[in-house]
Formats: C-alpha cells, structure tokens, sequence
C-alpha cells in the first residue's frame, strides 16, 4: 500500500483522539445510557473497532478470524447487510464485555490494522475504506462529546466532564445582527475537489436561488431569552403545528439544558453547571424552536443550498461554534447513487423525517467540517450543539 506509514500514523492519531475523550470518565460513566438516541461511550469505542474489523479486517486480511463472534452483533448500529443488531435503546444494558476487554478489542483490531497496511496491497478499495472509517470515527467522536454531556446533565450533582479552562468570554453581540445580501442566480452545490466527502454531498449540481440575505453571526442566548420572555413558548402561532404539540407534550419553555437560578438561568455544560453567557450563541435547540425563533424574529431558516453558496463568503461563526438548521428536508441530490453493499447504507437509507444542518460545532473534531457537509436529524432533536442562523 502507498505511503504506509503516512496512514500508520493518521489512523492511529484518529484513534488516540477517541481513546483520549474517554479518558476523563470512569467505566461507570463510559457504560450508561442515557436515552434511546445516546449510546454509552463504552459503544462507541467498540462500534468504530467493528467497522474497521467488519468492513477492512474481514475482506482484506487473510485468515481473518473475528475477535469475539458475539461482537459482530453486539456493536453493529443499522447496517442491515451485515446481519442482525442489539436493539439501540438496550445498548446501556451490555454490562459485558467491559471495558477492559473493549479496550482490548480496539489494541487487537488497531495491531491488525498497522499490520495490514504495512505489508502493502494493491486493492484501492482498501484506502478508501480506511478513509471511510476514520471519517466515521470522527463523527462518533463528536458523538460520545454529546452523549456524554446528556448522561452527566441527568445527574442532580451536575458534574464536570472536564475542568473549566481559561476560555476567553464572547465577544459581545451588540443589539441586532447586521445581515449580509447574497445575488440570486444558477449557483453550484455539492461537494468539488480531490478530497474526502460523504455520498450525501454527491453530485455536485445546479440550484436556482433568489437573492437573499443572512445574518451575520448566529442567534445568542440574549436573544433567545428576549423570545422566551415576550412569550414565545406560549403563542401557537409562531409554531409549525407539530412543533406546538411537541413543546405542550413535553412541557418544554426553554433549551435543553437551561435551568432556572434564582432571578436568571445558569446552563449545564461540560464543564457543570454555569450562568448563561448571554452573548454566546444559544445551542441544544430544535428544529421546532429554531423555526417558531425566527419568525417571531421577522425572518427564516436558510436553505441549505442558501447556507452553502453564503458559506464561500465567509460569514462568522459558520464553523465551530453550532450546527445550523435549515429549512430543507434531508433528501437525495439529484444523480444521489449510495455505494453497492452494506457500506451503501451509511447515508441514503435516512433521506426520510430529518432535517439538514450546516457547519459544525465546538464538538466537531478538528479538520472534520467543510461547507458541503450535510449533517441531518428530526426536528425534535436537542442534545447535539444545534443552533440558529437567520434568513430572510
């Protein structure tokens, strides 16, 4: 295989830095789940293992023999190819193996893998599908960061995930956001170039925009707040009808993670619990709140084609700092073909109730986001770092 040890290198950095964000948690923490939509740490660091064992150690190597049978079951997460899957909302209950002995599966795979790579190979399939994996445990990076927060912000004690560094406060966001116009016209989206992209973001197509503007910066807490207070969680019409039902289901007047201390709000964050920093962006919101804010705001959601064509211009906070919801449904671009196999079903077979998000968060591995990134989730969804960009 070309440049073996420039992929030694990069695949065992990737897997550090998985092995790294579950240094501050005890087998405790890594083992508990703390809903369906979450999976315990414990999951993830054994679930990006059996993709690579799955998909490369099985196919490449010779004489390949499993690790542990079960597992082949147990850490599958929805490919239907493969074969059956632990039910989703049971993954807290896997007790066994612990975490000594998935941490053993990882040392077992990574060795294997090193190994692979360096005798060589011809099969350009096995790049790409390394590729692919790190990619993959990137996102499940991100994953563990959020699942994380969710599990420890269930607990009355409110615990740090990490010590609070020396982070410098937000900028203030003055009174309003300035808006920035962007022509209409036959624009181009989609991902373009040599590099790594999901199916997701292919091809590369025209779009029809009419001219519009964005907002400078994303939506702050000071702002949500405003809404909240002129009673924005009590006037159905601001909201989409199901989003209406959803906040008086689940008694919802805030976002996730917000608390009421004393005469103001204190937010559980990963480093506790702390007072609102009102000029930072306000995140953990859903589609639903995203929507009924902007148009009590007088203003939108950006489509995802208007979010990427604007993203070339550079407006702040794109990267970094919140996913963004649009207003556009997670559908297949025009010419949309998923890979042949197992591995086709990483993207396509969720074009259905989900809505597309832009940009990254503070979560996001470094080096993981670009401006075609199609990131997508129902509407109801919170615990991610989501957030607010404004059109009109």
């Amino acid at each position: 295989m070309r440049d073996a040890s420039l992929w030694t290198e990069r695949y065992a950095q990737v897997r550090a830095a998985t092995m790294a964000l579950a240094a501050p948690l005890s087998d405790e923490d890594c083992g508990a789940q703390s809903m369906p939509d979450a999976s315990p740490v414990k999951w993830h660091l054994a679930h990006t293992t059996w993709f690579f064992e799955t998909f490369i150690l099985e196919r490449f190597e010779a004489d390949f023999q499993p690790f542990h049978p079960a597992f082949r079951v147990l850490f599958n997460s929805y490919y239907n190819g493969v074969g059956d899957k632990h039910p989703r909302p049971q993954r807290g209950l896997l007790t066994r193996p612990s975490m000594a002995e998935v941490r053993g599966y990882r040392a077992n795979v990574d060795a294997r893998i090193a190994a692979l790579v360096a005798r060589g190979g011809s099969d350009a399939g096995l790049a790409a599908l390394l590729t692919l994996g790190l990619q993959h445990e990137q996102q499940h990076q991100e994953l563990i960061l959020t699942d994380v927060k969710h599990l420890l912000a269930q607990n009355p004690l409110a615990p740090a995930y990490a010590p609070r560094g020396a982070a410098p406060a937000s900028p203030a966001a003055g009174a309003s956001p300035a808006w920035l116009r962007f022509d209409g016209g036959v624009h181009e989206i989609g991902h373009h170039g040599d590099g790594f992209c999901f199916d997701n973001e292919l091809p590369r197509h025209k779009v029809y925009l009419e001219p519009y503007e964005l907002s400078a910066r994303l939506v702050t807490n000071r702002e949500y707040l405003a809404f909240m207070q002129a009673g924005g969680y009590r006037d159905p019409g601001l909201w989409l009808a199901e989003g209406w039902d959803w906040i008086r289901a689940q008694c919802l007047d805030a976002p996730l993670y917000w608390r009421r201390d004393g005469g103001g709000w204190s937010v559980f964050t990963m480093h506790g619990q702390l007072p609102l920093d009102l000029d930072a962006p306000v995140t953990h919101i859903s589609l639903f709140e995203a929507d009924a804010y902007a148009h009590w705001a007088g203003a939108r959601l950006p489509t995802e084609a208007e979010w990427e064509h604007a993203a070339a211009g550079g407006p702040a906070q794109m990267f970094g700092h919140g996913w963004q919801w649009t207003s556009s449904s997670y559908a297949p671009y025009p010419g949309f073909r998923p890979a042949a196999g197992a591995i086709g079903e990483y993207n396509g077979k969720f074009m259905v109730n989900q809505y597309v998000l832009r940009g990254s968060s503070a979560a996001t591995p470094q080096g993981h986001s670009r401006a075609s990134y199609r990131n997508f989730f129902p509407a109801s969804s919170r615990w991610q770092f989501t957030g607010i960009r404004l059109a009109r």
